[in-house]
């Protein structure tokens, strides 16, 4: 037995009836003494291999200096008169939550009045406490819930808090850590779904049972007006607070891609109304407004189109849609946001943003042309005031374009510039280029490359990908990667693989299950036409993922190990014959296919990097693994496995652990500085030449 064995190998449990042996299955108890000594020791590693080259402190710095720099824009939602953001800098690491006006929001330094700092309440109550947002009772938005987690973990405590005086609500509304779903129906009111004890809960973690809890009674007290099944993803219960269409829904979550929306009677009285809608479908209802996007064809129109339908009439049975958008080969939905008398339409055209402004009217809908978006750029509308006025907020980026935030009033001319964030790198001699690669199966694959626009020869490079959950890889500013990566000379290029939404559900749906297969042909594909190019070399080519893109990142290492010359995956899945028995992973079995079905397993084992990992053949590249003790929703397991398989049979990986940091590995500026420098550093190192 080799020296390390000891330090990697600990008593497995014996498996179950239906797993194979696993010598690492003691690494996935998160917080057991064994497993976290392992963890200090693979980060004392990382550390002293990473962190003594002159150039991290640097890095770190310089990343840091990014993050905290007060020229970037304090994005807002708006709650009645106020503007309200949540803001993290040097001085203030765990962040405030604060608010302004209009009227000083559009001034160059605005007077921001601080609601609650995290920084001091985590100081008072001995508490590591991260922001996970709020929920505000319209039209008086006085009464809010604060949503408060335990170094970023999803799961988080509630507690009411009053907007006039500033200060939590003594004896008011309160729940303790759970991953909750909560809303206001009215002052006195909430809906509410958290962990009531056993059966309450999906095997995802998720509430099960949607509760109508009045103040002033026991939580436990809370009437139950609807519950799902115990194979179910989750419910959840809201109130629409829209003034005139004040109404109440639940929706049952099925699985990941299909649900069920039922519209709960107005006097409470008789069972729920299935509103009969497509399971796949994504439903919203607006006002007098039923929309409905369908992931399959329905009613004679594409998968991928935007139907509106009157909200009562489809009740009483007409299904006759108005068609607001019809997809085509180039062309995907990215989105849609109401304001009070028109809806915005957000497209992609082969990934870059298109706007259009819908208005009903009594002859049907009308289209109209929003200008100021560029080429290869992406427009989001970050707010609208649907309940009161036509106002928006446009942020618009591209990745060598820092932001610009505007404000519109649907239905009038011009668009008034409110923010515009700082240049934080040099783009000297920089360019984004669109090109595209053709996978086995003759799929061509877009993907952009920013990098010199004079380029000498092949030299680093660094490839993002992600492919799956229909999240598309569009353009946008990172100062991040421009200041570490782009301004040091490397090119970096962004895969727009299946898996994604980039061109409609039929991108997402053309890589599901055990069709995993072809997002990761997509990638290898993407990085042979940057090679193929003469952009880079596979020795100078790294890449990087998180989360599933942290999934690929394991594909890759195990699929293709010459393609590349470094490979970064942050909080990763790797072990696709368990991840359905750990923390979340549940939820991702419509995503992936189910271990525990004989159907679905071979293809699983065939993806699973971790059971891919060999001995022989040829060398894999280096690999870092970064993932989060905290990380409530990939378990840190994938990542602690991996790493010690790797390790056992001699290949090159390094491995960090934070302690807190969520699934987005960082609670604070500090935090995410240091896993950059961390990144940076080790793809400088095996990706550049040395001089």
């Amino acid at each position: 037995m080799s020296d390390e064995a000891p330090r990697d190998r600990a008593p497995a449990p014996a498996p179950g009836p239906h797993e194979d042996f696993d010598p690492y299955l003691w690494l996935e108890d998160v917080s057991g003494e064994t497993a976290l000594a392992w963890v200090r020791e693979r980060n004392a590693e990382t550390v002293a291999a990473l962190t003594a080259d002159p150039e991290f402190k640097v890095v770190e710095r310089e990343v840091r200096e990014v993050l905290d720099d007060d020229g970037r824009i304090p994005y807002t939602v708006r709650r009645g008169p106020h503007l309200y953001n949540f803001w993290q800098d040097a001085d203030r690491l765990r962040g405030i939550w604060r608010r302004t006006t209009l009227e000083e929001y559009r001034t160059e330094q605005p007077r921001w009045e601080t609601v609650l700092d995290l920084d001091a309440l985590a100081a008072a109550e001995g508490e590591q406490w991260a922001w996970a947002g709020s929920s505000v009772l319209a039209p008086g938005h006085r009464h809010a819930l604060v949503m408060l987690s335990r170094d970023g973990a999803d799961a988080c405590v509630v507690r009411e808090f009053d907007l006039e005086t500033l200060e939590f609500v003594e004896d008011g509304f309160t729940v303790e850590e759970a991953k909750t779903r909560v809303g206001w129906i009215d002052p006195d009111h909430l809906w509410i779904g958290t962990d009531f004890g056993p059966g309450t809960m999906s095997p995802s973690g998720y509430p099960l049972q949607v509760r109508r809890w009045r103040r002033g009674t026991p939580l436990h007290e809370a009437e139950t007006v609807y519950e799902g099944r115990p194979t179910d993803l989750s419910a959840t219960g809201w109130r629409d607070h829209t003034p005139g269409f004040e109404r109440d829904f639940v929706a049952r979550g099925i699985d990941f891609w299909n649900q069920e929306l039922f519209l709960l009677p107005e006097d409470g009285a008789g069972p729920p109304e299935k509103i009969d809608v497509p399971d796949d479908a994504v439903t919203g209802v607006h006002r007098e407004w039923l929309v409905v996007n369908p992931r399959s064809p329905w009613l004679g129109q594409p998968a991928g189109s935007l139907l509106a339908f009157r909200f009562d009439a489809y009740r009483a049975g007409d299904r006759s849609p108005h068609v607001l958008f019809t997809p085509d080969e180039r062309t995907a939905l990215a989105g849609y946001s109401w304001t009070r008398n028109h809806l915005i339409l957000r497209t992609r055209a082969d990934v870059s943003s298109r706007l259009e402004l819908l208005t009903p009217g009594p002859d049907g809908w009308t289209h109209a042309p929003l200008a100021g978006v560029p080429p290869l750029s992406t427009a989001t509308v970050t707010c609208t005031d649907p309940d009161e006025s036509d106002e928006y907020f446009l942020d618009v980026t591209g990745h060598l374009q820092p932001s610009t935030l505007y404000r519109g009033v649907a239905g009038t001319d011009g668009l008034e510039v409110l923010k515009q964030a700082p240049a934080l790198f040099d783009t000297t001699g920089l360019t984004v280029s669109q090109y595209f690669a053709t996978s086995p199966d003759g799929t061509r694959v877009p993907y952009f490359v920013i990098g010199p626009e004079d380029r000498p020869g092949p030299g680093p490079a660094l490839l993002y990908g992600y492919g799956g959950f229909e999240i598309s890889m569009v353009p946008s500013y990172s100062a991040v990667t421009g200041r570490a990566w782009l301004a040091r000379g490397g090119t970096y290029a962004v895969a727009c693989i299946r898996g994604g939404r980039e061109y409609g559900p039929a991108w997402h749906q053309a890589a599901l299950g055990a069709n995993r297969v072809r997002a990761y042909e997509d990638f290898a594909a993407v990085a042979r036409d940057l090679t193929a190019r003469g952009i880079t070399t596979p020795a100078q080519l790294g890449i990087e993922g998180g989360s599933n893109g942290g999934l690929l990142m394991g594909a890759m290492l195990t699929r293709e190990p010459g393609l590349f010359g470094a490979v970064v995956a942050h909080v990763p899945l790797l072990d696709m014959l368990r991840f359905h028995k750990l923390l979340a992973g549940a939820s991702w079995t419509a995503e992936y296919g189910d271990p525990d079905d004989p159907a679905d397993r071979p293809h699983l084992e065939a993806i699973s990097p971790y059971h891919r990992i060999r001995a022989d053949g040829p060398p894999y590249p280096p690999l870092l693994l970064l993932t989060s003790t905290r990380d409530d929703r990939v378990h840190p397991g994938h990542a602690r496995k991996m790493a010690a398989r790797l390790r056992e049979l001699g290949h090159p990986v390094l491995f960090h652990e934070h302690l807190g940091g969520g699934h987005s590995g960082a609670t604070d500026h500090q935090q995410t500085a240091f896993n950059e420098a961390l990144v940076h550093t080790f793809l400088r190192e095996h990706l550049t030449p040395p001089r």
